[in-house]
């Protein structure tokens, strides 16, 4: 078959044609009499060979190793390494976007300030806990972008550092930051959940609280109580049930107590969670230990209702619980 048949069969132009076959790619078996290329039929199966790997992304000194290397095809190894490659590949590119992204929110007057976001970034992924700490204290007066100053935040880990990630994300206020920070509660690393939930909790903003109650429902109890203690030193009287279980469950209980005395200001409010501290602490069910921080709970809150219900539990059988009760009498 000559060359001009060869192309309109396949496809494939003369010129690619003749360059495959001055790489040794596709090189025909023959030649006419007249001195023209003449392909046999194994020719053009080495040529839909050849356009079917270029397919896949190889390029032709890729190709040619592949048809060039001895023994049977293994197409599945080959195309699962293909997959590693693109994978790989994928990988570094994203890796790309997503630090031009980054440095394009931040809004570079010129390429000093693009350098020093480049550093930055690259600071902020230092193995080096002081090197991040350093980039983390010049985020905000280099005017990086809160959306990469939350990712960094996600992946924190010293609590120093995370500190100065979270102060410095609330100082750019931008709504960018936040939606990380949302999607991080979404994630499925309990751990990144957590570091969401915690700056998210000292951010303002119209979604954060709607983030925090999100966070109530979540899996791990971390979560939960972060959120539970956000909300609660915001002054949503509707989580008081919750802040009541944290004290119940020994989970951050002195902030808990602490939150409940300050939403027990109003008169009203005072009564009605001493009412249902008085019932938990009456509760024969849950644990003596449970019981005792009940009562610690009732010392803290003010009003007449909470000193009337520890007077009762003076002569507890518990000694713990008739410890706090007789303490809080003496005080009086």
């Amino acid at each position: 078959m000559l060359i001009g048949e060869v192309s309109e069969r396949s496809g494939v132009s003369t010129r690619m044609l003749r360059h495959y076959d001055r790489l040794g790619l596709v090189t025909p078996a023959g030649r006419t009499s007249g001195g023209y290329r003449d392909y046999s039929p194994d020719d053009i199966t080495r040529l839909f060979r050849v356009e079917g790997l270029r397919s896949l992304g190889l390029s032709l000194a890729e190709v040619k190793s592949v048809l060039d290397t001895p023994g049977p095809a293994g197409p599945t190894e080959l195309i699962g390494e293909l997959a590693d490659q693109s994978r790989r590949r994928l990988a570094r590119e994203q890796e790309l976007l997503t630090l031009l992204h980054r440095i394009e929110a931040s809004t570079p007057a010129g390429w000093e300030d693009v350098l020093r976001s480049v550093r930055l970034i690259r600071d902020l992924g230092s193995d080096s806990a002081p090197t991040r700490h350093r980039a983390a204290l010049a985020a905000t007066g280099a005017h990086l972008s809160s959306e990469a100053i939350a990712e960094a935040v996600l992946t924190e880990s010293d609590l120093n550092v995370s500190g100065a990630l979270t102060w410095a994300l609330a100082e750019t206020a931008g709504d960018a930051g936040t939606d990380v920070l949302a999607a991080g509660l979404r994630s499925s690393d309990a751990g990144v959940r957590r570091r969401a939930v915690s700056a998210i909790a000292e951010l303002s903003g119209p979604t954060v609280v709607d983030d925090l109650r999100r966070a109530l429902h979540d899996d791990d109890a971390t979560v939960r109580s972060r959120a539970v203690l956000a909300l609660g030193a915001r002054g949503h009287r509707d989580i008081v049930p919750a802040l009541i279980d944290l004290v119940v469950d020994a989970i951050n209980d002195v902030d808990a107590a602490d939150l409940l005395r300050d939403l027990a200001r109003d008169p009203r409010d005072a009564d009605r969670i001493a009412d249902d501290l008085d019932r938990l602490v009456h509760d024969t069910t849950i644990p003596p230990d449970a019981r005792s921080r009940v009562a610690q709970a009732l010392v803290e809150l003010p009003g007449e209702r909470a000193v009337d219900v520890l007077a009762g539990l003076v002569g507890d059988e518990n000694p713990a619980v008739a410890a706090v009760a007789s303490m809080r009498m003496r005080r009086r």
